[in-house]
Formats: C-alpha cells, structure tokens, sequence
C-alpha cells in the first residue's frame, strides 16, 4: 500500500516562447537577467528609508498573496530584488507576476 503523501504540482519553468512573450516587457522595464543562474534582476531607488520599507512591506504581503518570496537586499533608499522559482529552478510566471506586482506597487512613489 502507498503511504506517501499526494504531490502537487508547483510551478514550471517558461519555455521560449513564454520566456520571449512574458520576459520581454520587463526587460524593458529595467529587469535584467541574471549572468550565471535563471532569474531576473531589478534594482529600485526610493526617496528615502521610509519609501524603500514601505515599498518592501507591500511586496511582502503581496508576495504572501501570490506565495512567492523574492531574494532582496536593501540598504537606506535602495532595494535589490532577485526574483527565480527555486521548485522548478528558473524564471516561471510566479516571478513574472510578482515583478508587475513589485513594479506597480514601486511605481507609486515616482508618480
């Protein structure tokens, strides 16, 4: 008898043509790719501590929401976002929709 658990299936990889559909629009947007690993990249630069924090509280309960953590750091006004898939070891759409979320929660202090 199999005791094991059920599995769900998480999230996959893009594939080309997603990752051309999907990726482009925020590569226009300041995201790069990340040399060495599949993720992308964005740096964000607030007014002050204040901004950068309560940019990175937005995103962190938006990311609670989506179920998907960024990799960031941040010092004072700046805030560097990693985003990848570690389940399926790349960019899915999770990072695709958590970066339009991160870009549109940001874009309300340069307004």
């Amino acid at each position: 008898m199999d005791t094991s658990l059920p599995t769900k299936k998480g999230p996959s990889k893009l594939s080309p043509e997603q990752r051309q559909e999907l990726l482009d629009p925020l590569l226009q947007s300041s995201w790069k790719l990340v040399d060495g690993r599949d993720a992308i990249f964005k740096s964000y630069k607030f007014k002050d501590f204040q901004q950068a924090f309560s940019f990175m509280t937005n995103s962190a309960l938006n990311a609670e929401k989506l179920d998907h953590h960024p990799e960031w750091f941040n010092v004072y006004n700046r805030v560097d976002v990693t985003l990848t898939t570690h389940s399926c070891g790349g960019i899915s759409s999770r990072d695709v929709r958590l970066a339009s979320v991160m870009d549109a929660a940001a874009a309300k202090y340069f307004a």
